[in-house]
């Protein structure tokens, strides 16, 4: 992870029609977010101060974010910075290329010539 930033306060908002995840450390970040235009915002106090990653699992599965667009923007935010998806979709596909599956590969049976210029209806 990139930051080890910790926050009390995690939830959500929308600014020009885009819902996106939010992190403050205190509930006055509502104040903030209103005054500069924000609609549908959501934040909750967190039991204890966390990193986004874990401030966003923690909202996941709150009765404050079953709004669909709430939950389509914690999950894009899950997508994005989630590593552990990622993990298990490299050894997978390590597992794939360690253990190469070779084919056998034979080569079609060629059809027999016949002779047409004896037949009527032979193609020129």
């Amino acid at each position: 992870m990139a930051t080890d930033k910790l926050f009390t306060v995690a939830g959500t908002s929308a600014l020009n029609g885009v819902t996106k995840v939010r992190f403050a450390n205190d509930q006055m970040r509502v104040k903030v977010l209103a005054k500069s235009g924000h609609t549908d915002i959501n934040l909750v106090e967190l039991p204890e101060a966390m990193t986004k990653l874990d401030a966003v699992k923690f909202i996941k599965n709150l009765d404050e974010f079953t709004n669909v667009v709430e939950q389509v923007a914690i999950a894009d935010y899950l997508d994005r910075k989630d590593e552990a998806p990622a993990k298990v979709v490299a050894k997978v596909v390590a597992k794939a290329k360690t253990a190469p599956v070779k084919a056998k590969t034979k080569a079609a049976p060629k059809a027999p010539k016949v002779d047409t210029s004896a037949m009527e209806d032979a193609p020129f």
